[in-house]
């Protein structure tokens, strides 16, 4: 089993990508990671809301319009859409300060891109954390017992870092969490414009990182609320754990 592992600093974080495989080199395993280094990268240069020139930015100031920008971009914006229709306007990139801002869910979306331009190359078994968005592959290759096993992805206290308080086991899909472990209280409630305080965690499992990265974002916003959201049938089979924000106390679906 051929393994290969990258950190590279992008959007502010690190992204931390593991993969492996059984039927290429550690070599092509590399050249694969460079091209997921690359698109990460890219994802930056157009939509950052830091940088003058990303296509992002020049949507918030009225510079173009969405029918200009490419189509990673125009994809985004679109399913920014869905999930604003799928959390009841709990997520919405649009009511925040200065504009549109997609970031409550593009690393998802990037993340399951870099997760599947890795298996395209080979790799049999990944993992992509882009600073708590993950996308996973093919669960572990355990080589003690000889087996595949699911990825184990734990949800740590948001008040303590260093405990754990709940374990996920994937072998493909993607999960998100949302919090203030390193950021704060950034998320805007976008009923009021102020601070969110649904909830104190948000954590959501399901198939597609883009979905699971919005909704985290937007249980942080409706707290309880949010649970019928998941009686839709876009959301089957998707999991939520939420750590309440007044409560010492955690609720699940």
């Amino acid at each position: 089993m051929n393994h290969f592992r990258s950190q590279f600093p992008v959007w502010g974080t690190i992204v931390d990508v593991d993969c492996s495989s059984a039927i290429v080199s550690r070599e092509q395993l590399n050249m694969a990671m460079q091209k997921v280094t690359e698109f990460c990268r890219q994802v930056d240069e157009d939509f950052s809301t830091y940088i003058d020139s990303s296509w992002v930015t020049r949507l918030r100031r009225g510079k173009v319009d969405i029918a200009d920008c490419p189509a990673s971009v125009q994809e985004v914006w679109q399913l920014s859409l869905q999930a604003k229709y799928l959390s009841d306007d709990a997520f919405d990139p649009w009511a925040v300060a200065g504009g549109f801002d997609p970031s409550g869910l593009v690393k998802g979306w990037a993340a399951d891109i870099c997760a599947d331009l890795l298996v395209e190359a080979g790799a049999q078994h990944v993992q992509v954390n882009a600073a708590g968005d993950l996308s996973l592959r093919g669960g572990y290759f355990d080589e003690a017992d000889g087996v595949i096993k699911p990825w184990k992805i734990g949800v740590v206290n948001p008040d303590n870092k260093e405990e754990v308080l709940q374990i996920f086991e994937i072998t493909d899909g993607a999960i998100a969490t949302s919090g203030t472990y390193e950021r704060g209280a950034h998320i805007t409630d976008p009923y009021t414009g102020m601070i969110a305080i649904g909830a104190k965690s948000a954590t959501v499992v399901g198939a597609k990182g883009w979905l699971c990265d919005a909704l985290a974002t937007g249980l942080m916003v409706a707290g309880q609320d949010a649970a019928k959201w998941f009686a839709q049938d876009e959301l089957a089979g998707y999991q939520v754990w939420v750590i309440d924000r007044h409560e010492n106390s955690a609720w699940s679906i």
